[in-house]
């Protein structure tokens, strides 16, 4: 069985076949998925209704009995008891991934354990199925150490995978947010100047930036939450700065501060930072076309150029190679 499923594995032809069939498997689930793709936003807006909630039913809490409540979901019992078994908090906890969880929209304490588990156990796994490759499948003809140090890449590939998929959500959810956020500044700036407070414009603003971005809205219905039932609103702002970690927003976040603490009008400001984002919108969406160019070059030449000489040059060998 095993002879045979390497003796496939090295038919050209067969390899030809599932490559074609994975591309076109490929190719009809990125044209299904829009169509079969629900609505998400109703559903994120349910969690984040119920975070408000736990913020409501947190400071409460604390007013009353002057004790801080831990605003935390509930992990699985199986990764839990792992986690804790082994003391992954002890060995391989980090503020910064926690961070990055927050940023990449992923909050609470069940994220991070989760985080942790597969910290611990992706290694393993990739150790474990590089072992069985190189040992067991492919009988590799290279020397012992060179197998092992494929081996140990694949483990240092299986440790920085959480980071990797980690890093990979943040850079979708600051796309997410970077492109309607001057659009949300605008909302903001007409909210204010019509005579809502900051509060009810946030609130605005959430429901009507949520078709455009769900993460975006998302972050402003949680700054509404914070900003009614936290003490300081300062710390509403700083928090929305640090979910989101980017610039435009800690600039606007720095003036909405500078707003409640001297009084200055806010509307001037608005307008003059939702310009600024917009400004910056713009610029990177230049920068990206004409970065294309240099970018097209190398697949020109290597698949549109020979398909040119294939196209044009053909019928002339055909013809040489009749002659002869």
């Amino acid at each position: 069985m095993l002879d045979t499923l390497l003796a496939k594995f090295h038919d050209a032809r067969f390899m030809t076949l599932l490559l074609a069939a994975i591309a076109v498997t490929a190719t009809v689930y990125t044209l299904l998925t829009p169509l079969l793709a629900g609505d998400g936003l109703a559903k994120r807006m349910k969690a984040v209704a119920s975070e408000r909630e736990r913020i409501r039913a947190r400071e409460r809490d604390r007013l009353s009995k002057n004790e801080r409540v831990s605003l935390r979901q509930s992990p699985k019992q199986l990764i839990s008891k792992v986690v804790t078994d082994f003391n992954l908090g002890k060995w391989l906890a980090q503020e910064a991934a926690l961070d990055k969880l927050v940023m990449a929209g992923y909050r609470g304490q069940a994220p991070y354990i989760t985080f942790l588990f597969f910290r611990a156990v992706m290694p393993i796994l990739f150790l474990i199925f590089s072992v069985v490759y190189v040992f067991a499948i492919s009988h590799l003809e290279q020397s012992m150490p060179i197998k092992i140090g494929i081996c140990l890449v694949a483990t240092y590939l299986g440790m920085q995978a959480p980071m990797i998929f980690l890093k990979n959500a943040i850079s979708k959810r600051q796309l997410s947010i970077r492109r309607a956020f001057p659009d949300a500044l605008d909302l903001l700036l007409i909210c204010i100047e019509s005579g809502m407070s900051i509060e009810v414009a946030f609130r605005k603003v959430s429901i009507e930036i949520g078709s455009q971005s769900v993460a975006l809205a998302e972050e402003f219905t949680l700054t509404t939450a914070e900003l009614s039932y936290l003490q300081d609103r300062k710390v509403a702002y700083e928090n929305l700065a640090k979910r989101t970690g980017l610039e435009g927003v800690k600039s606007v976040c720095l003036a909405l501060m500078q707003s409640e603490r001297y009084g200055t009008p806010l509307g001037q400001s608005l307008r003059v930072m939702a310009q600024e984002n917009r400004d910056m919108r713009m610029n990177e969406a230049e920068k990206k076309a004409a970065a294309l160019p240099p970018k097209l070059t190398v697949p020109m030449i290597l698949f549109f150029l020979p398909v040119l000489f294939v196209v044009i040059l053909g019928p002339t060998g055909i013809k040489v190679a009749a002659m002869q």
